[in-house]
C-alpha cells in the first residue's frame, strides 16, 4: 500500500525533476486567522500555494456545522481548480505541527474530492528547513496553470451527528487530555467530551521531531474496530488521526466534521467529563 507520507529528499527530487506537482502550505493557528497566510508570505517551500484553514479548507462557522464546517462541494471544486490541481498531479501538503494544523485536513479533503495521489510531508516545514532546502516568498510565487478537474466526492468518509449519537462506532477524540476531560475549554460551548469516546491526542502518533511513528508503534496507540469515527474540536486535527491510520495501513476512521464545537452547542446532546 502506498504510504500517504513523503520525506524531504523525495519531495526535493520531485521538484528537481519538474514532475506534475502541486504543493500546498496549510500552516495555521487556531487563535489567529491570519497566521497561516503570514507564515506563508514570509517563507515557504518553492512553488507552494497557501491553503487557508479558515477560508479555503472550511466554510463559515454555524451552530450545526461547528467552527470549521466542510465547504460546499462546488466551492471546494472551484478552489481546487484555482490552485491548478489536476488528476495527474502529485499533491504534497505540509504544515509545521505534524499535520495537525492543517495539512492532514487538506490531505483528507483532497481524498474526499477523489484525488488519490496526495501526500503529507513528514516532519513538515521544520524538516524542510532543517536541511536547507529551497524556499521562496509569496512575491516570487508563479500563478498555477489552469485546471478543469471535476472532483468526484466520496461522502462515505464522513459521519454526521446522528451517526455519532447511535453509539455503534468507536469514537476517537484527538484533543489534548485537559480538553477531553473538561478541565480546560477555551473555545467551545461546553467542557468535556462525547460520552463513550476514547482520547487519542494528536501528539500520541508523532515522535519528538513531529514525524509520524512507525507502523508498529502506531498499532500500539490506535484502537482497532470495524467502525471508527474521529473527531476533535472542529474537524481539523481529527484528520491527523485518520492520517495515522492510513500510515499504519489500516482502514480509515470516518470524520465527524462538526466535532465537539457542533456537539457542544446542541443542548439535547449528552456531555461527559473526566478521563475515559
Amino acid at each position: 500500500m502506498l504510504s500517504p507520507l513523503i520525506d524531504v529528499a523525495t519531495l526535493a527530487d520531485w521538484l528537481a525533476q519538474e514532475q506534475p506537482l502541486a504543493i500546498l502550505d496549510a500552516r495555521a493557528r487556531l487563535d489567529d486567522r491570519d497566521a497561516g497566510r503570514m507564515l506563508w508570505r514570509h517563507s515557504h517551500i518553492t512553488g507552494a500555494q497557501h491553503a487557508d484553514m479558515d477560508s479555503q479548507l472550511s466554510a463559515p462557522p454555524t451552530p450545526t456545522g461547528g467552527r470549521h464546517p466542510l465547504p460546499g462541494k462546488d466551492v471546494f471544486a472551484d478552489q481546487l481548480r484555482a490552485w491548478g490541481i489536476r488528476p495527474d498531479h502529485q499533491v504534497v501538503v505540509y504544515d509545521d505541527t505534524g499535520g495537525r494544523m492543517a495539512a492532514a485536513r487538506a490531505w483528507w479533503m483532497l481524498h474526499w474530492a477523489g484525488h488519490r495521489a496526495v501526500f503529507v510531508l513528514d516532519g513538515g516545514w521544520p524538516a524542510w528547513q532543517a536541511v536547507g532546502q529551497s524556499t521562496e516568498t509569496a512575491v516570487q510565487s508563479a500563478s498555477p496553470d489552469a485546471s478543469q478537474w471535476q472532483p468526484q466526492y466520496n461522502d462515505d468518509l464522513i459521519a454526521d451527528m446522528d451517526d455519532v449519537a447511535t453509539g455503534s462506532a468507536v469514537l476517537l477524540d484527538a484533543r489534548a487530555a485537559e480538553r477531553f476531560s473538561g478541565a480546560y475549554e477555551p473555545l467551545d460551548a461546553a467542557a468535556g467530551h462525547i460520552p463513550g469516546a476514547c482520547n487519542v491526542p494528536g501528539q500520541t502518533v508523532l515522535d519528538d521531531q513531529q514525524r509520524f511513528l512507525e507502523r508498529r508503534a502506531l498499532d500500539r496507540c490506535l484502537p482497532e474496530a470495524t467502525d471508527i469515527i474521529a473527531y476533535c474540536g472542529s474537524g481539523i486535527s481529527a484528520c491527523q488521526l485518520i492520517l495515522a491510520y492510513a500510515v499504519a495501513g489500516r482502514p480509515w476512521p470516518r470524520l465527524y466534521p462538526g466535532s465537539w464545537s457542533a456537539w457542544s452547542q446542541d443542548t439535547d446532546r449528552p456531555v461527559a467529563t473526566g478521563r475515559a
